[in-house]
């Protein structure tokens, strides 16, 4: 085998060694994979630690200031109102305060804290009781409920369920109406 010239061998280097090219020859296209590795890693992670929350809404009335001066109670209406203090509900309707185990008219808490918590159950069953103490009040729907500052919200809305439906799914007050304590 004969020896190559030199204008071969600078030939073969020339040829063997990588080329630069420039944007022209490549078409000016970009390596865009590692990009899209990079957001989908991304939105999978924060699809993945999204807190999922699903909210329901309770129609109520806000608290509103009534004017001065001298107001007559209907008699034809129950006016329902449920404070919910720290020691249970006291309950008040237009007759006067509901007495304790929601039997007549008296004063002190109507359903006191059952071991601590407070008792739904016995909330809808005087709910029952009164709305049904008269037919005047069977097309009544409408409750007033008013906190103590520091109650828990969830107490509230347990509160509101209580007295919207009886034991056997009958309406009793659906129409909740917040007041302000004074």
């Amino acid at each position: 085998m004969e020896a190559l010239s030199a204008a071969q061998r600078g030939k073969i280097r020339r040829l063997s060694q990588p080329r630069e090219l420039g944007p022209d020859e490549t078409g000016g296209e970009l390596n865009i994979v590692p990009y899209l590795d990079i957001i989908v890693n991304i939105l999978i992670f924060v699809l993945a630690t999204i807190a999922v929350t699903f909210t329901a809404s309770i129609e109520t009335t806000p608290p509103s200031s009534k004017g001065g001066g001298v107001r007559k109670i209907e008699s034809e209406a129950l006016n329902l109102t449920v404070l919910i203090v720290n020691e249970g509900f006291s309950i008040k309707a237009s007759g006067g305060n509901v007495a304790p185990g929601c039997e007549g008219l008296g004063t002190g808490i109507a359903i006191p804290k059952r071991n601590g918590d407070y008792d739904y159950d016995a909330l809808t069953e005087c709910a029952t009781k009164l709305k049904n103490s008269s037919d005047k009040f069977k097309d009544e729907n409408q409750v007033f409920i008013t906190a103590n500052p520091g109650a828990e919200y969830q107490i509230v809305i347990n509160a509101i369920d209580a007295l919207r439906r009886s034991r056997n799914g009958d309406v009793l007050f659906d129409a909740v109406n917040f007041k302000v304590s004074k």
